[in-house]
């Protein structure tokens, strides 16, 4: 198939396009600088140049690739540390969720695209009620924390506009929290936080997380695009939700790191926001048993533990000597 990947070079863009070529398919990658244009050509992709939100550049381009299948990968994370502001943070990458989707989906629709898949996220956004892990149909939160309600209204826009499309047909992706060496979790930011110990367990650290290396991230994505069910909704994680009293003090061993201060619950409030209290205390994991039956996905990292442990020495390379 010829496959157009929109954020061709994001944390998944990049193995995506790696797997999409390993499995015999034509891949074009959409970046809007030429530098990264470079880079897609290293790895064996068409690049293309243009910038999501431009909906005359993107409409030209599928029109001239008529490709078989869209992913839709396209994120603004650069930067993104400071989740005191969280919608803040999350406001180009809403906007790429909303505008950039209507953008795609229009282009897909007029090049006779026949299936387009979308990146979304897998963990907080859940009702914050009931079990630990969650499916994907169990609700999403009704009432989330102030901070977050533009970003959660962003994801259940794209949710519910690309599952309900028919031409092409719409599949979503809900995405774990990613790692991978020198991503996600495992950047090279996010590690120095954990190592000088300025991100605390706040309050008991029951809160869910699910995770996902970017290159299981990827693999499903693939899967997604050659057998995926038009409207469906999955949930690609690993087999291990775990609390953050569990994974984050684990991964401050894993890189060498004292373990992490705990910072009650009622001054975390004052100083980071009650939804930061929530990602720490109450947000749910997902349960990717759909996406392992209906695609034939199975992670090649199966619990964020071992995979911790494997690509952590990759991304300590590229932190600053302490």
């Amino acid at each position: 198939m010829k496959i157009f990947v929109a954020g061709a070079t994001g944390a998944v863009g990049r193995p995506l396009v790696s797997a999409l070529i390993a499995a015999g398919h034509s891949v074009t990658g959409l970046t809007h600088t030429a530098t990264k244009a470079e880079f897609i050509k290293r790895m064996g992709a068409d690049p293309v140049i243009a910038d999501g939100l431009d909906a005359a550049a993107i409409r030209a381009k599928l029109a001239l690739i008529r490709p078989d299948a869209v992913v839709h990968e396209m994120t603004d994370l650069s930067g993104a540390t400071d989740l005191r502001h969280f919608d803040r943070v999350f406001a180009s990458s809403n906007e790429l969720r909303t505008k950039g989707t209507d953008i795609l989906l229009t282009a897909a629709r007029e090049a006779g695209v026949k299936r387009l898949v979308a990146q979304s996220y897998c963990g907080w956004p859940y009702a914050r009620v009931g079990g630990a892990v969650k499916t994907e149909v169990d609700a999403l939160d009704p009432d989330p924390p102030a901070k977050q309600r533009l970003t959660l209204r962003a994801i259940q826009y794209l949710e519910r506009t690309v599952t309900g499309s028919v031409q092409p047909e719409g599949i979503v992706l809900r995405y774990g929290s990613f790692y991978g060496p020198g991503t996600g979790l495992l950047d090279s930011s996010m590690l120095e936080q954990v190592r000088n110990r300025r991100t605390p367990v706040i309050g008991n650290g029951a809160g869910w997380w699910s995770f996902v290396h970017v290159d299981d991230a990827a693999a499903a994505t693939v899967k997604a695009i050659e057998r995926g069910k038009p409207g469906s909704i999955y949930n690609i994680t690993d087999d291990d939700p775990a609390q953050v009293r569990d994974w984050l003090p684990t991964l401050a061993k894993i890189i060498g790191a004292k373990e992490p201060h705990g910072l009650p619950a009622w001054i975390a409030r004052v100083v980071a926001g009650k939804h930061l209290v929530s990602m720490m205390t109450q947000v749910r994991a997902g349960s990717n048993a759909k996406a392992k039956k209906e695609l034939g996905w199975q992670p090649a990292h199966p619990s964020w533990r071992s995979g911790f442990s494997e690509a952590v020495p990759q991304s300590m390379a590229q932190m600053p000597a302490a």
